[in-house]
């Protein structure tokens, strides 16, 4: 199936689950991703991109004076993400955009911010060369993603049930976000890991210095 085919599918996913997104994703929150996200998110800083914003789940947990701008294919989950900011005092602006092919000049952001995203995306080494093209030299590059169990019964079990979870929900469950990473040429400083997830601190390259 050609990436485009995939991308569409993708979007009409989100677009179909926008309304409900908040209730099932809330378990998984209550389950430790919220705290998660609390711990990854205070390391942003200045002009930030977040990438599949999504609802806007993010919003809360950024520290007081950052400028988010934040981008997602379905536009459902969009207007979501746009509710939220309103309700919050958040300061965000948002546009339609894929993480594949973004609309910015190289080096605009001082942070990009991914959070459950790259389960989803059709090309995710080209999705985090993008995120790696856009961030300023010096810059951080944030990631908090699922991957494919290390354990080999349950990393077979994701790869049997990612058609399916792909279909219905529009992610996959067998994800190597953290490979994906480093084959997109960011460079990876920090990594904690638990389980399947992963927190990651990035940077755009040794060419550009330290993040």
């Amino acid at each position: 199936m050609a990436a485009s085919t995939d991308q569409s599918a993708v979007t009409r996913a989100y677009d179909r689950l926008a309304a409900v997104y908040d209730l099932y994703q809330g378990p998984m929150e209550w389950l430790g991703l919220a705290g998660r996200r609390r711990r990854l998110l205070s390391r942003a800083g200045g002009r930030v991109l977040e990438v599949g914003i999504g609802t806007g789940r993010n919003l809360g947990y950024y520290p007081p004076g950052t400028r988010v701008l934040g981008i997602d294919v379905a536009q459902r989950m969009l207007e979501r993400a746009r509710r939220r900011a309103a309700r919050n005092g958040a300061d965000l602006g948002l546009e339609r955009a894929d993480v594949q092919h973004l609309p910015f000049p190289d080096r605009t952001f001082d942070t990009v911010v991914a959070a459950c995203v790259f389960c989803s995306v059709p090309d995710p080494v080209r999705g985090l060369a993008e995120v790696g093209r856009v961030v300023k030299p010096g810059g951080r590059v944030l990631l908090l993603e699922h991957v494919r169990p290390r354990n080999r019964f349950f990393g077979a079990l994701a790869d049997a049930l990612s058609p399916i979870t792909r279909r219905l929900f529009g992610f996959n469950l067998n994800r190597r976000t953290e490979e994906h990473a480093a084959d997109a040429g960011l460079r990876l400083v920090e990594v904690r890991r638990s389980g399947i997830w992963r927190e990651m601190v990035a940077g755009p390259g040794t060419r550009d210095g330290p993040p």
